[in-house]
């Protein structure tokens, strides 16, 4: 959704620019400029400045185009750089932002009532009103079940502290773990809206038992913890619910003229497993419910001491046609797709695809064949965006192409002007690889931006070079010009994009983290792209460029050859 929406903006704002160049412009200029303006010092200080370096560049271009061979392999090496780079960057759905909150998911023992889980998040509540940033705090406890709760601790706006919520959540993490019989995850709420839960959530699902796959999923947890991959880590699946099963003697009970169905109803009304009848007051109808008093009912045991009246008129205690079966059950059972799963669900502080990626080597490692892997929430998310974006920005390079082919009316002119795309995702994914941003969507949107960016800096060197061929110029000397005339246009379009994007990179406040992350691709891309296109695209241009010269030749004699001979 956010590639659509930032296409459709920036479809329009180009569209509107080029109308506006195209009419607004000359006509404003023709009114602005009517004579011929004295230039001042500045001016000419400019333009000295920029003489120098325009001499300085066709100096160096010149000497470097003796050896252009050894350019496009620089600029191959570059492409396979920025590949790797982009393959071995941290990357995650989106950069976490400060939202002035640190949620916490209380997990207590299978056994724990919802009295003991009040404790619990009394607890927790003194531990977060001890940090100096504390401004208030929510709870939700018996949520989804009697153990587990909900809470989140709203911190002072970002004026008023000096620690981010990033750096809130450890902490709290830290001091929440202090406290006895009770696991406590302190995370952010996601950037993007569409998923909830816990940051990562690794999705195993297998035909085979859940007890086998508890202890796939252990074996796979233990080596997350054993790399210290989380701050907090669990499962969905806990075999460790204490359970009593009823087991009723068949013979016994045929044998004193009962059934099945007698025992268990007894035993059910005792319980207070279903009402009678109805009464009323003050004008409402409330049920009527049978149960034993809740002495008689503390313990599982405490069933076989009720009495059941036989057909013949005799009162016997439930064991006599019964026992017990003592077991430990799941708490819950899950199934995602039909299968049976377990869902491992954690806080961890490294970023999502690494974290995603270990997992799935870790399962690899861990279990035999039959056991599949999927992703839930947060995960479920980056895993869908993280595929796309390989198919946009394909995407997005064929039509740029095919619409150069047509424009150039060439094949080769338009492989010569997307050269200085992967030098610009060189620069883009240095910052990147060195941990100053993430691979993420916003960071891809900046790649995709800055793939059209830097394409206009091939189109003026590669038109203008063909213009002067057709004036009779050689290849060489017809690049060399090119560059250089067009060396200030393209500086000027660099620094006008480089400088406003700098707000981006120094933002603070709400959506920092996003802005930040594709300020710096920007950034870096059109500054260190634009570096490298200024000596790569015209030893390109020389490796596989048209040499208009030699067309025109072949055209010539191709001409001769089909017309008749003088007399």
């Amino acid at each position: 959704a956010l590639f659509t929406e930032f296409a459709f903006t920036l479809a329009g704002a180009v569209t509107v620019s080029g109308v506006v160049a195209l009419t607004l412009s000359p006509m404003m200029a023709s009114r602005i400029f009517r004579r011929e303006q004295d230039e001042g010092r500045f001016v000419e200080a400019i333009d000295h400045a920029f003489e120098r370096v325009r001499r300085s560049y066709l100096r160096l271009l010149h000497a470097l185009l003796d050896s252009w061979p050894v350019v496009v392999v620089m600029g191959a090496l570059l492409l396979a750089a920025a590949v790797a780079m982009f393959e071995f960057s941290k990357s995650e759905l989106a950069p976490e932002e400060d939202q002035g909150i640190v949620a916490g998911l209380i997990v207590g023992p299978p056994t724990a009532t919802a009295e003991q889980m009040l404790v619990y998040g009394d607890q927790m509540h003194r531990v977060a009103a001890a940090t100096p940033e504390y401004e208030q705090m929510f709870q939700i406890t018996g949520f989804p079940t009697v153990n587990q709760g909900m809470g989140g601790v709203v911190f002072k706006p970002w004026s008023e502290r000096s620690r981010s919520a990033h750096a809130l959540q450890q902490d709290l993490q830290a001091r929440w773990n202090g406290i006895a019989g009770v696991r406590i995850a302190a995370f952010q709420f996601p950037p993007l809206p569409g998923a909830s839960g816990l940051p990562v959530q690794f999705v195993i699902s297998s035909t085979e038992s859940f007890r086998n796959l508890d202890e796939v999923a252990q074996k796979v947890l233990d080596k997350a913890n054993a790399a210290h991959l989380f701050y907090f880590a669990d499962t969905d699946l806990k075999i460790d619910k204490p359970q009593a099963t009823v087991v009723l003697d068949r013979d016994q009970i045929a044998a004193l003229g009962l059934t099945q169905a007698d025992v268990a109803g007894a035993l059910g009304a005792a319980l207070g497993g279903g009402y009678v009848n109805y009464f009323s007051i003050a004008g409402r109808s409330y049920k009527v419910i049978p149960q034993v008093q809740q002495v008689d009912r503390l313990n599982p045991s405490d069933v076989l001491d009720l009495y059941l009246r036989t057909p013949a008129g005799a009162v016997i205690p439930a064991s006599t046609v019964a026992g017990l079966r003592h077991e430990v059950v799941p708490e819950s059972i899950n199934r995602f797709q039909q299968l049976n799963s377990v869902t491992l669900s954690g806080v961890s502080g490294q970023a999502q695809g690494q974290v995603l990626e270990f997992l799935r080597q870790a399962l690899a490692e861990a279990a035999p064949s039959g056991y599949q892997v999927d992703y839930a929430g947060q995960s479920r998310q980056y895993m869908q965006e993280s595929g796309g974006f390989r198919l946009t920005f394909a995407f997005a390079v064929i039509i740029i192409f095919l619409a150069l082919a047509a424009l150039f009316e060439s094949f080769r002119d338009p492989v010569v002007i997307l050269v200085s795309v992967p030098l610009a995702m060189f620069g883009a994914l240095i910052f990147i690889f060195l941990d100053f941003a993430s691979v993420n969507i916003y960071t891809e949107v900046g790649l995709v931006t800055l793939m059209g960016l830097i394409s206009k800096h091939g189109i003026l060197i590669v038109e203008f070079a063909n213009e002067l061929q057709t004036k009779g110029r050689s290849k060489r000397e017809a690049i060399e010009e090119a560059a250089a005339i067009r060396l200030r246009p393209i500086l000027m379009t660099t620094a006008a994009m480089v400088f406003g994007v700098v707000p981006l990179v120094v933002a603070s406040g709400a959506g920092a983290a996003g802005r930040q992350a594709m300020g710096i691709v920007i950034c870096s891309g059109m500054a260190i792209g634009t570096l490298f296109t200024l000596f790569v695209v015209p030893a390109m241009y020389l490796f596989i460029g048209t040499d208009h010269a030699r067309r025109r030749a072949a055209a010539g004699a191709a001409a001769r050859a089909q017309s008749p001979e003088a007399p």
